[in-house]
């Protein structure tokens, strides 16, 4: 199984991007997918997660109204839309997935999963 991540770059604040982790799973439906963070020098941060299995959602705190994640079964595809950036957003953002996982799950362990795509950058200028 592979996980492609796409859509990062570079907004200013207040701007948008849509991040895209597309998975090659049989079993997409199955797996709970997450996005996670990491800044140089900081540990990876769950940003949020979602379970197909169970359609759960968990969002961090500091995204909580600015961020949205979906699924899309048949595209085996999960995005998170980003919205209203701030400068803080700016990292390195990683998706990664396991099977049977809930969301709450997932970005409360985020170093258990079974697949990592590669990362994508995020830079939020001020």
């Amino acid at each position: 199984v592979q996980l492609q991540a796409s859509g990062g770059g570079s907004v200013q604040a207040g701007g948008s991007l849509t991040l895209s982790c597309r998975s090659t799973a049989v079993s997409f439906h199955k797996y709970g997918v997450g996005w996670f963070r990491q800044t140089p020098g900081k540990a990876r941060e769950a940003v949020s997660c979602i379970g197909n299995s169970d359609n759960s959602q968990w969002y961090a705190d500091s995204v909580k109204g600015r961020f949205t994640i979906s699924s899309d079964i048949a595209e085996k595809t999960a995005s998170l839309q980003m919205n209203n950036l701030h400068p803080e957003d700016t990292a390195v953002y990683f998706c990664t997935s396991r099977w049977g996982a809930s969301a709450q799950a997932l970005c409360l362990t985020p170093s258990e999963y079974d697949y990592e795509g590669q990362g994508t950058l995020v830079t939020v200028s001020s």
